[in-house]
């Protein structure tokens, strides 16, 4: 069973990540304030790590782990996170 990602869509609410196994996660991208702020175009601007692991929106400067979402993590930058320096 394979939790990486194959594809992605993201609207103004809700970015739906499909899994290799046939899952489909549903988060808020309220969760993700790059996302949730940005433009629909540079949303739809992502790329899917070679492995399937991780979401990157270059000019967003914007990563997101599969497994993070997965757990149900938020973005760890926002406030009330610590981020390694």
């Amino acid at each position: 069973m394979s939790t990486s990602a194959t594809s992605i869509r993201v609207n103004d609410d809700t970015m739906w990540v499909e899994l290799a196994d046939g899952r489909t996660i549903g988060v808020p991208i309220a969760w993700f304030p790059r996302l949730l702020h940005a433009a629909p175009a540079q949303r739809q601007d992502y790329r899917i790590s070679v492995t399937g692991c991780g979401l990157h929106w270059e000019d967003l400067d914007e990563d997101i782990p599969v497994e993070g979402l997965l757990a149900g993590r938020d973005d760890m930058t926002t406030q009330g996170h610590l981020s390694a320096a």
